[in-house]
């Protein structure tokens, strides 16, 4: 995207005279396109916030009896959180105490 250089608006590409170029809708500045325009920006993506307390989560949380699906073992850390509404059950999350594999139940 380009602006104008006089009132800031946004530039557009127009071929009205036979040849492109960047025009103003709002002023009359024209500016002539006599070669390939590209560019590209990489944005940086945002970092994920764990909103449900990470690894730090884990530390304090109890140990059950749950039987993990991917490795069969039956022992795994809890903790619930009440992620919907008030009226319905709270939702617990698992962590299998052999290979760290979570999954939650509602």
């Amino acid at each position: 995207m380009l602006f104008c250089p006089n009132c800031a608006n946004l530039l557009i590409v127009s071929a009205e005279t036979g040849y492109n170029k960047w025009a103003c809708n709002t002023c009359a500045y024209e500016f002539p396109i006599t070669k390939q325009m590209t560019s590209r920006t990489k944005l940086k993506r945002k970092e994920i916030d764990d909103v449900l307390g990470g690894d730090e989560m884990w530390k304090h949380a109890d140990s059950t009896l749950a039987s993990c699906d991917k490795c069969n073992h039956n022992k795994a850390y809890f903790y619930q959180l009440q992620i919907r509404s008030a009226d319905e059950p709270m939702t617990t999350f698992y962590r299998c105490t052999a290979c760290a594999h979570r999954w939650r139940e509602n």
